[in-house]
């Protein structure tokens, strides 16, 4: 088995070497290991064995790998405007050789192969139909896990922390457009180049809650409560947050995602 506490040493002793200070980065720290704990908490769900669960628990800890260099060298989290992260990760681990600085004893047959794939795929919208059945399992465990923790992210920071640079290409309206909302219709997560306002961005967000595949992982959600605060129309007071017709939108994405987890 993997040695965990060895394997978040090497990774803290390599996140040093970056502004520990940067709320930016101690923030990608915070949601890495949070979203380790979160792929062995579901690994566990899926009735994987304790080698498995510690394995899962590793795929989360070097899912962001690339975050930390991106933002060194792009000074931004954006993809769209410097380089995919999930690509960028993977070629720093797998072909630059930043793997060798981390344990890997213990790793299952063809972990590393397993564990690039993860990485690589884990922002995509959808995964290829060629992955084998384990290491699509092991995709979809890091997947779920790393929408999970987004839910918390989002809800913590504003529209402008989670738009960066790209919060201006967005205007106000009334509503998510046509396109978004057949997202919503068809459970699925939203493309980005369908996103043209503001509160399409906020549809989107809660549409990333049809993709998560394992019971355990729609629990955690539940649990949570991120998810509830995201899709909300009133504040705590009970004054609406939005239009009429954003408040209807709210409510049918609330009513389809319901539908999608099977839940009254």
């Amino acid at each position: 088995m993997t040695d965990k506490q060895q394997a978040a040493e090497a990774f803290r002793r390599y996140t040093d070497q970056y502004d520990s200070s940067s709320s930016r980065i101690a923030s990608k720290v915070s949601h890495t290991l949070r979203v380790a704990a979160l792929c062995e908490r579901i690994a566990r769900g899926c009735g994987m064995n304790e080698e498995d669960a510690a394995y899962a628990w590793y795929l989360g800890l070097l899912h962001d790998i690339g975050r930390f260099e991106q933002a060194q060298k792009y000074n931004t989290f954006v993809d769209d405007a410097s380089v995919d992260h999930a690509e960028f990760g993977a070629d720093l681990l797998f072909k630059e050789g930043l793997i060798r600085s981390f344990p890997r004893d213990g790793f299952p047959e063809n972990g590393m192969e397993m564990m690039e794939t993860a990485i690589r795929l884990h922002n995509k919208l959808t995964l290829p139909d060629t992955l084998d059945d384990r290491t699509l399992t092991f995709c979809r465990i890091l997947r779920d896990a790393d929408k999970v923790d987004i839910f918390r992210v989002i809800g913590e920071l504003s529209f402008e922390e989670i738009m960066g640079s790209r919060k201006d290409l967005f205007r106000d309206a009334d509503g998510a457009c046509e396109a978004v909302m057949a997202c919503v219709y068809g459970h699925r997560c939203v493309p980005r180049n369908i996103r043209k306002n503001r509160f399409d961005c906020r549809i989107s967000h809660g549409c990333m809650a049809f993709e998560l595949v394992y019971e355990t992982s729609r629990k955690i959600a539940g649990e949570q409560g991120y998810l509830d605060r995201l899709l909300a129309d009133t504040d705590e007071q009970g004054n609406r947050l939005w239009s009429e017709r954003e408040c209807e939108q709210l409510r049918i994405l609330r009513d389809e995602i319901r539908r999608a987890w099977n839940l009254k």
